[in-house]
């Protein structure tokens, strides 16, 4: 068996390298085991969300750089994303808040427009499709309903969904599947509500769990029954790890097992991939996924893109390990501030673009995407590993080719030695300070 090694060190640079296995002497330290003939979930794809200002932003970019960032995106010979995050209305990440229908009097929603969704989403979802040269699969969620479905008469700083509203917003957000679906686009799945607990100050809305399933059981899926809509993927929470699995256990009965797909999370709160477990083993049939992860610059140190990167690949192989099956990114784009946001809320981005200067500058963390979504492909299975010490992380899956990858991240400063194990051969390789490795191994 042969591995080939790409490495990106603590200085960008990427380097290639070439081991040969040989029959396993014993060694018992320092060992990192991948175990074949255990395999758990199965990856649908890796991607990232198309917004109203990752939109604007790309409309600013010239020919040359559209295409370069496309390429890497969603060119199958690279990163080859193959999904979509949309907002149903807008979000923070819009160059304005707008609503599609915000007439309190239209109850048959007849002056419904899809104009703010064609003016900037449009266009870039149209050209990542046909950089991949297929359609891409589309993930819908929504920030708030119409201010005066709201208990508090805004889109911003919460507010729930008045009683009342709940079938009209029903219909609400099964129009706007309509409208992508009569353009030809694939809507695979929605959540009932993003970050469902969280007061912002921008677009934001409170459900409790019993508020969440009531909407979800009672008029969610009896509105898309009606519009022939339920092949849609239902999702339930879309908020930090946390209370993924109060949530689940909160939400999730006889009446309601049936009804969704799975439970989408963040990484905002911290690792939390017990919770992943817990839910796995209960509710082993849901699907698990990550449908946003970006770093606030409000948070974190812009400059500290290592550390920065270092954080996003520990959280991934943490996520993927306990059983997540897909993966979006947030703005696949940004300017240089970390917008456009309507209230300021700026954040990174893998790539980042100077308006003023014109250069399009990418970040560190989406060479470490690289690392992961260029070897572990569609359809790939994840397989048993184990470690010797907590400052690797490590992964493993088989891809539908038989090639096995595997992708180790040192997030520390002394470079650690390892002796990777697989059905009874070894090879012995270093992983450097503050580095990703991926490999790929073959016969």
């Amino acid at each position: 068996m042969r591995a080939f090694f790409y490495t990106t060190e603590a200085d960008g640079k990427l380097t290639e390298e070439t081991l040969e296995f040989e029959n396993d002497p014993g060694e018992e330290n320092q060992v990192l085991n991948i175990y074949d003939d255990a395999a758990y979930q199965t990856l649908e794809s890796f991607g990232g969300a198309v917004t109203d200002a990752a939109g604007y932003i790309f409309s600013r970019l010239s020919e040359e750089q559209q295409n370069q960032m496309l390429d890497m995106y969603f060119s199958d010979d690279k990163m080859g994303y193959e999904r979509v995050r949309i907002h149903m209305d807008s979000c923070d990440f819009s160059t304005r808040m707008y609503e599609a229908d915000p007439d309190e009097d239209d109850k048959n929603l007849e002056k419904f427009s899809f104009a703010d969704t064609e003016r900037y989403i449009l266009p870039l979802l149209d050209a990542a499709q046909e950089k991949a040269g297929k359609k891409l699969k589309i993930m819908l969620s929504a920030w708030s309903p119409p201010a005066y479905m709201k208990t508090n008469g805004a889109r911003k700083k919460g507010g729930s969904l008045k009683p009342e509203y709940r079938e009209r917003w029903a219909e609400y957000v099964c129009r706007y599947v309509e409208e992508f679906r009569k353009r030809g686009y694939e809507v695979e799945r929605m959540s009932v509500q993003n970050e469902p607990k969280a007061v912002q100050e921008w677009d934001s809305c409170i459900y409790t769990a019993q508020e969440e399933k009531e909407f979800l059981r009672d008029y969610l899926v009896p509105a898309m029954k009606r519009h022939g809509l339920d092949d849609v993927e239902l999702f339930i929470w879309d908020h930090n790890k946390e209370r993924l699995y109060e949530r689940a256990r909160e939400i999730l009965d006889d009446t309601t097992d049936g009804l969704i797909a799975g439970l989408a999370f963040h990484w905002y709160s911290g690792d939390h991939f017990e919770a992943l477990d817990l839910v796995k083993q209960h509710w082993p049939d849901k699907k698990l996924i990550l449908s946003e992860s970006c770093l606030e610059f409000g948070k974190y140190d812009r400059n500290s893109q290592g550390e920065n990167a270092e954080r996003l690949a520990h959280d991934m192989i943490g996520n993927l390990n306990g059983g997540m099956c897909s993966f979006y990114d947030w703005n696949i784009l940004l300017n240089s501030e970390g917008g456009p946001n309507h209230t300021g809320n700026f954040c990174d981005a893998p790539y980042l673009f100077d308006e003023k200067s014109g250069k399009l500058q990418e970040r560190k963390c989406l060479r470490y995407y690289w690392h992961f979504a260029h070897f572990i492909r569609p359809g790939a299975v994840r397989l048993a590993v184990t470690r010797y010490t907590d400052k690797l992380d490590f992964t493993a899956w088989k891809n539908r080719d038989g090639k096995l990858a595997a992708v180790i991240v040192n997030r520390f400063d002394e470079e650690q030695k390892c002796n990777l194990r697989i059905s009874g051969e070894m090879i012995t390789f270093t992983a450097k300070p503050h580095s990703i490795i991926s490999t790929m191994l073959t016969d």
